[in-house]
C-alpha cells in the first residue's frame, strides 16, 4: 500500500516512510509483527516521515525477499528524508554467521533462501547521502541471533540514525508483540511530535522486556537533543564502528580480512560506505563508484550469495555500457561472465527464474568470448520451467 501527502508548499519536501512487518506464518513465529500496521496507519504520514508532504510504503508478511529489497532500493532512491521502520525477526544463517529478517516462508531450513539477508537492507541505506535517513527497529531476535545482538554484532551502518528495541525469543508457545513501535504510534495519534530521541527513550521504558537491547544511534546535522531519563534505565549499545573513509587508507585489507574470517555483513557495510563515498565524490558511473559496486559482487560471491553477486554483476556490466564501453571490452565481457557464472550456482529456481530475464537480455548486448552463452542460458530456463515452484 502506497500513501502519498502533500501541502500547497512550492518548495515542500517530501519524506518518505517505508513499513516493513514481517513474521513467518508457521510455528517459527516468535512475533505477532503485523499487529503493529492498524496502529501506524492511523498515523498522519507527516508525523511518519517529520515532513509536511510524506510518502508511505508499506510491507505486510511479505514473502520473496527480491521483491522486499527492490521495494527498499526504490525507497532509497528517494532524493528526501528516508525513515525505515521495521519490525519482526531475525534469525542466524550457520553457515554464513549473516543475520536475516524473517520473511512469511522462512523456516529454519529455507532461511538462506526465504529470509532478507540483512547486510541487503544495510547495503543499500549505506549509498544514501549520510544525515538523511533514519531506522527505527521493534525486533525479536532466535537464540543465535540473540546472541550476536548481544556481542554487539547488528547495526545498520554509519551515516543512519537509529532507533529501537532487540528483544530475546519469548517464552516458549508464546508471541511476543510489537510494544515498542505501538508506543511510538500511540503518541503520535495523541498529537504529540517530540524528538525520536525522547520517543525512544519512553517507549523504551513503557514496553521493556528489561533485557531486551535498546539502540539509539543518533548524531549529524539537526541532531535531536539528548533524551530526559525514563521511568525505567535504558541500556543503550551502539551500533559496531567501522572504519571511517579516509582516503588516504586502503581499505581493501581490512574487508578481505573481515570475509576470510567469516564477517561477511561486516566487509560488505565497509565497502558499501566506501562506494558511497565514490558516488559523492565522483559520481554514479565514474570508475570509482564501478569499482566498489565490483567489490561488493565478489564479496557476496564469497559469502555464498550468488543470487546477490549475480545481481550486482549484471549492475556493473550495464553501469559500463552506460558510460559508453563497448560490448568487446574486457571489463564489460568480464562483468557478465561473472554475473553468468554467479547465476549458475543458484540452487533456488525461483530466484534463478527471477533473474533469468535480466540476463538474458545482458547476454545478448554482450555475447562474450565462449560461444552458446546465450544459448545455455535458454537451455536453462527451459529445464527451470519444468521445475515446480515452491509452495
Amino acid at each position: 500500500m502506497v500513501i502519498t501527502q502533500q501541502d500547497n508548499g512550492e518548495q515542500t519536501v517530501t519524506g518518505t516512510a517505508l513499513l516493513l512487518a514481517a513474521a513467518p506464518a508457521n510455528k517459527s513465529c516468535l512475533i505477532d509483527a503485523t499487529s503493529v500496521l492498524p496502529a501506524l496507519a492511523a498515523v498522519p504520514p507527516s508525523a511518519l516521515t517529520g515532513t509536511a508532504a510524506a510518502t508511505v510504503v508499506e510491507l505486510a508478511d511479505p514473502v520473496d525477499p527480491q521483491t522486499v529489497l527492490t521495494r527498499i532500493r526504490t525507497a532509497a532512491a528517494a532524493p528526501g528524508p528516508l525513515v525505515l521502520y521495521v519490525t519482526g525477526q531475525l534469525h542466524l544463517d550457520h553457515r554464513q554467521q549473516l543475520l536475516h529478517l524473517a520473511l512469511a516462508r522462512t523456516t529454519p531450513s529455507t532461511l538462506r533462501y526465504t529470509a532478507l539477508p540483512w547486510h541487503w537492507l544495510t547495503g543499500e541505506l549505506a549509498l544514501r547521502r549520510p544525515d538523511t535517513t533514519t531506522v527505527v527497529l521493534d525486533l525479536v531476535a532466535d537464540g543465535d541471533a540473540w546472541g550476536q545482538v548481544r556481542s554487539g554484532g547488528f547495526g545498520v551502518g554509519p551515516g543512519v540514525r537509529l532507533f529501537g528495541r532487540v528483544s530475546p525469543p519469548p517464552p516458549r508457545r508464546s508471541t511476543a508483540v510489537p510494544g515498542y513501535l505501538k508506543t511510538y504510534a500511540s503518541i503520535w495519534r495523541n498529537g504529540h511530535r517530540p524528538p525520536l530521541a525522547h520517543l525512544h527513550a519512553q517507549a523504551a521504558g513503557e514496553a521493556g522486556p528489561g533485557d531486551a537491547v535498546f539502540l539509539a544511534v543518533d548524531g549529524g546535522p539537526g541532531s535531536v537533543p539528548p533524551a530526559p531519563p525514563s521511568p525505567v534505565p535504558v541500556p543503550r549499545q551502539e551500533a559496531a564502528p567501522v572504519a571511517e573513509a579516509r582516503p588516504d587508507a586502503d581499505p581493501h585489507p581490512a574487508i578481505l580480512a573481515a570475509a576470510q574470517s567469516g564477517r561477511h555483513g561486516e566487509a560488505a557495510a565497509i565497502a558499501a560506505m566506501w562506494e558511497s563515498t565514490a558516488l559523492r565524490t565522483h559520481g554514479a558511473g565514474s570508475p570509482e563508484a564501478l569499482h566498489w559496486l565490483e567489490v561488493r559482487a565478489d564479496l557476496a560471491r564469497l559469502a555464498r550469495d550468488p543470487g546477490r553477486s549475480c545481481e550486482l554483476w549484471m549492475a556493473a556490466a550495464s553501469a559500463r555500457l552506460a558510460r559508453g564501453q563497448a560490448a568487446d571490452t574486457e571489463d564489460v565481457e568480464a562483468a557478465v561472465d561473472r554475473a553468468h557464472h554467479q547465476w549458475e550456482q543458484l540452487g533456488d529456481p525461483a530466484q534463478a527464474r527471477a533473474l533469468a530475464a535480466s540476463l538474458a537480455r545482458l547476454r545478448r548486448a554482450v555475447p562474450g568470448r565462449r560461444p552458446g552463452a546465450l544459448e545455455a542460458i535458454g537451455r536453462r530456463i527451459s529445464a527451470l520451467e519444468d521445475v515446480p515452484a515452491t509452495p
